[in-house]
């Protein structure tokens, strides 16, 4: 409280110059108590994050994000793109008219208003655009700028309507393979209209996809989708044909989450940076969000198939474990409890096997570990957007920000 007396009587630069200085000074003598991290294997023996430097980086982000919110607004993501979104669906929408009704009736199913679900990938790619494209905000005097700038965000608007198809393409393929019956609350496409009607609706998104991308004339982000379809292809492979060893490996399960979930999402934000001329360690910036963005969110789904409702998810919870599915908690449950290594590689075709592995998994940390790798790698997405080239554009800092914000609000979540 008299922490709060005083900063309220400090200007507003003398506030951040106080703040900076505690800050500091806080990292400073417990700078051997941050730095004791080892370092952790995120996936496969070729990427390697040092948990030590992100996180020290991260946390002096975190700060200094918590700090500046005692001076700025707070943002709602969604709603500074709100308008943008409006037009993308509209877009979206437009594009997939098919010549056979029924299959312009499969593509669009969730198109249509109500159901387009959180539209969470456009948002971040708009707010990336924003974020990375500082030139487009400097005023010119002949206007040429202007036009510039208008034809840059078309294009980058084109890599969040592609992205999204891709995104519904794979989760129609994916609800066949899973024999799922109800998605965003509905019923799903494949259970509504059958499996066969719901592939081909999926081989139509990505081939509207692909009219779309090749419209960018960009061969370096032409490879980069092209490859995020390869990669969706390999880690649902991977999910369905992995063994008993590879089921229960940490380091598969990362390599797989990044390949289904993550690569969407950075690959695009590397592109959003790619037509927008940064550089490449703008772009790879831009990537690293994007991919740390994918694995926490993957890894609160995780989460959330465990505690979450059906209701409240759009599908029916438990569905991973009941499809055999093994996810971080139980892997995190079976370091505490070796016991349970048996029973996951026995499957869960037997009911009771379920219940056993919710039993100690409800004794275990798996859950709150999960949560614990998800906030470090929101962390480390925060950190990208920290290192960010500075600027003094409002409209820049101020998707920044909410690129920031959209890490804790993957973290936090119920749904």
């Amino acid at each position: 409280m008299q922490f709060m007396r005083g900063l309220s009587l400090i200007s507003r630069s003398g506030r951040r110059l106080f703040l900076s200085r505690q800050l500091d000074l806080f990292l400073l003598t417990n700078s051997s108590h941050l730095l004791g991290d080892s370092i952790h294997k995120v996936f496969n023996s070729r990427e390697t994050y040092s948990w030590s430097l992100a996180a020290l980086h991260s946390f002096k982000q975190q700060i200094r994000h918590q700090s500046s919110s005692l001076i700025e607004e707070p943002l709602d993501p969604f709603s500074l793109v709100a308008d943008e979104l409006s037009i993308l669906a509209n877009r979206l929408r437009a594009m997939l008219v098919a010549e056979v009704p029924k299959l312009a009736s499969a593509a669009e199913y969730f198109f249509k208003m109500g159901v387009e679900g959180k539209r969470f990938r456009p948002t971040v790619l708009l707010l990336m655009a924003t974020a990375l494209n500082v030139h487009i905000h400097e005023p010119t005097s002949n206007g040429v700028g202007d036009t510039l700038g208008a034809e840059l965000r078309t294009r980058q608007q084109c890599i969040a309507e592609i992205t999204e198809m891709i995104h519904v393409a794979s989760l129609l393929h994916d609800d066949v393979l899973d024999d799922a019956e109800t998605r965003r609350g509905i019923g799903s496409l494949n259970f509504v209209m059958g499996n066969k009607v719901a592939v081909l609706a999926g081989d139509f998104l990505l081939s509207r996809a692909c009219v779309a991308l090749a419209s960018l004339k960009n061969a370096e982000v032409v490879s980069l989708l092209a490859t995020v379809v390869e990669h969706l292809v390999t880690g649902e492979t991977m999910q369905m044909t992995s063994t008993s060893e590879q089921r229960c490996s940490m380091d598969y399960y990362m390599q797989k989450t990044y390949y289904k979930t993550a690569s969407l999402i950075s690959n695009s934000c590397k592109a959003i940076a790619l037509l927008a001329g940064q550089t490449t360690e703008v772009a790879m910036l831009a990537f690293e969000y994007g991919k740390n963005l994918g694995l926490a969110f993957q890894l609160i789904d995780d989460v959330l198939d465990f505690t979450g409702t059906s209701a409240s998810l759009g599908k029916g919870s438990l569905s991973d474990i009941r499809h055999g599915i093994v996810t971080a908690p139980i892997l995190f449950a079976i370091e505490e409890f070796p016991q349970l290594l048996a029973v996951v590689q026995q499957g869960f075709d037997e009911p009771e096997n379920v219940e056993i592995a919710l039993a100690y998994l409800g004794k275990s940390r798996g859950i709150q570990r999960t949560r614990e790798l998800a906030a470090k790698h929101a962390s480390i997405a925060a950190a990208t957007i920290d290192s960010l080239p500075e600027t003094g554009d409002e409209e820049v800092r101020k998707s920044r920000r909410a690129l920031i914000d959209l890490t804790h609000r993957v973290i936090t979540r119920n749904k």
